[in-house]
Protein backbone atom coordinates (compact mmCIF):
# COMPACT_ATOMS: atom_id res chain seq x y z
CA UNK A 1 0.00 0.00 0.00
CA UNK A 2 1.44 3.39 -0.96
CA UNK A 3 1.31 6.67 0.85
CA UNK A 4 -2.21 7.84 1.58
CA UNK A 5 -3.44 11.34 2.14
CA UNK A 6 -2.95 12.65 5.68
CA UNK A 7 -6.05 13.70 7.64
CA UNK A 8 -6.44 15.97 10.70
CA UNK A 9 -7.67 12.97 12.70
CA UNK A 10 -4.43 11.01 12.16
CA UNK A 11 -2.07 10.36 15.04
CA UNK A 12 1.68 10.05 14.71
CA UNK A 13 3.42 6.68 14.69
CA UNK A 14 4.98 7.63 18.02
CA UNK A 15 1.56 8.20 19.59
CA UNK A 16 0.33 4.91 18.19
CA UNK A 17 3.33 2.99 19.53
CA UNK A 18 2.28 4.03 23.05
CA UNK A 19 -1.00 2.11 22.63
CA UNK A 20 -0.10 -0.64 20.15
CA UNK A 21 0.14 -3.26 22.91
CA UNK A 22 -3.52 -2.65 23.80
CA UNK A 23 -4.69 -3.50 20.29
CA UNK A 24 -2.40 -6.44 19.68
CA UNK A 25 -3.85 -8.35 22.62
CA UNK A 26 -7.47 -8.13 21.46
CA UNK A 27 -7.55 -10.40 18.42
CA UNK A 28 -6.54 -14.04 18.62
CA UNK A 29 -3.72 -14.63 16.17
CA UNK A 30 -4.81 -17.56 14.05
CA UNK A 31 -2.81 -16.38 11.05
CA UNK A 32 -0.34 -13.58 10.35
CA UNK A 33 -1.85 -10.09 10.33
CA UNK A 34 -2.06 -8.63 6.81
CA UNK A 35 -3.16 -5.13 7.77
CA UNK A 36 -1.21 -2.35 9.48
CA UNK A 37 -2.85 -1.64 12.87
CA UNK A 38 -1.63 1.95 12.64
CA UNK A 39 -3.68 2.47 9.46
CA UNK A 40 -6.71 0.72 10.97
CA UNK A 41 -6.49 2.94 14.06
CA UNK A 42 -6.24 6.10 11.94
CA UNK A 43 -9.25 4.91 9.90
CA UNK A 44 -11.23 4.49 13.13
CA UNK A 45 -10.19 7.96 14.26
CA UNK A 46 -11.23 9.38 10.87
CA UNK A 47 -14.66 7.77 11.24
CA UNK A 48 -15.07 8.99 14.82
CA UNK A 49 -14.03 12.53 13.91
CA UNK A 50 -15.97 12.86 10.64
CA UNK A 51 -19.04 10.81 11.46
CA UNK A 52 -19.03 9.40 7.91
CA UNK A 53 -20.57 6.10 6.95
CA UNK A 54 -18.36 3.02 6.97
CA UNK A 55 -18.59 2.59 3.21
CA UNK A 56 -17.48 6.20 2.68
CA UNK A 57 -14.08 5.62 4.24
CA UNK A 58 -11.57 7.30 1.89
CA UNK A 59 -9.28 5.32 -0.38
CA UNK A 60 -5.90 4.65 1.15
CA UNK A 61 -7.30 3.29 4.40
CA UNK A 62 -7.84 -0.46 4.78
CA UNK A 63 -11.15 -1.81 3.46
CA UNK A 64 -14.14 -0.63 5.45
CA UNK A 65 -15.15 -4.16 6.45
CA UNK A 66 -11.70 -4.75 7.93
CA UNK A 67 -11.80 -1.47 9.83
CA UNK A 68 -15.31 -2.23 11.08
CA UNK A 69 -14.24 -5.67 12.27
CA UNK A 70 -11.37 -4.23 14.30
CA UNK A 71 -13.58 -1.39 15.59
CA UNK A 72 -16.16 -3.92 16.83
CA UNK A 73 -13.52 -5.92 18.69
CA UNK A 74 -11.78 -2.86 20.11
CA UNK A 75 -15.13 -1.41 21.30
CA UNK A 76 -16.19 -4.43 23.36
CA UNK A 77 -16.26 -3.49 27.04
CA UNK A 78 -13.69 -5.20 29.24
CA UNK A 79 -14.34 -6.68 32.66
CA UNK A 80 -14.30 -3.15 34.09
CA UNK A 81 -16.71 -1.83 31.45
CA UNK A 82 -14.05 0.13 29.54
CA UNK A 83 -13.14 -0.85 25.99
CA UNK A 84 -9.62 -1.10 24.59
CA UNK A 85 -10.47 1.75 22.21
CA UNK A 86 -11.50 4.03 25.09
CA UNK A 87 -8.28 3.20 26.96
CA UNK A 88 -6.18 3.98 23.88
CA UNK A 89 -7.93 7.28 23.19
CA UNK A 90 -7.41 8.38 26.80
CA UNK A 91 -3.76 7.30 26.79
CA UNK A 92 -2.94 9.39 23.71
CA UNK A 93 -5.20 12.25 24.87
CA UNK A 94 -7.10 12.20 21.58
CA UNK A 95 -9.81 14.81 21.41
CA UNK A 96 -12.55 13.85 19.06
CA UNK A 97 -16.09 15.13 18.77
CA UNK A 98 -18.25 15.11 21.86
CA UNK A 99 -20.94 13.38 19.81
CA UNK A 100 -20.92 10.83 17.03
CA UNK A 101 -22.16 11.70 13.57
CA UNK A 102 -25.30 9.68 14.20
CA UNK A 103 -26.07 11.62 17.37
CA UNK A 104 -25.62 14.94 15.53
CA UNK A 105 -27.82 13.70 12.69
CA UNK A 106 -30.55 12.59 15.10
CA UNK A 107 -30.54 16.01 16.81
CA UNK A 108 -30.99 17.73 13.46
CA UNK A 109 -33.95 15.51 12.63
CA UNK A 110 -35.56 16.22 16.02
CA UNK A 111 -35.69 19.97 15.32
Amino acid sequence: MGQRKQYPSDVSREQFERVRFLFEGVRKRTKPRTVDLYEVFNAVLYLLKSGCQWRMLPDGFPKWRTVHSYFAKWSEPGSDGISVLERALKKISWRGPSQTGTQRHDQLLDR
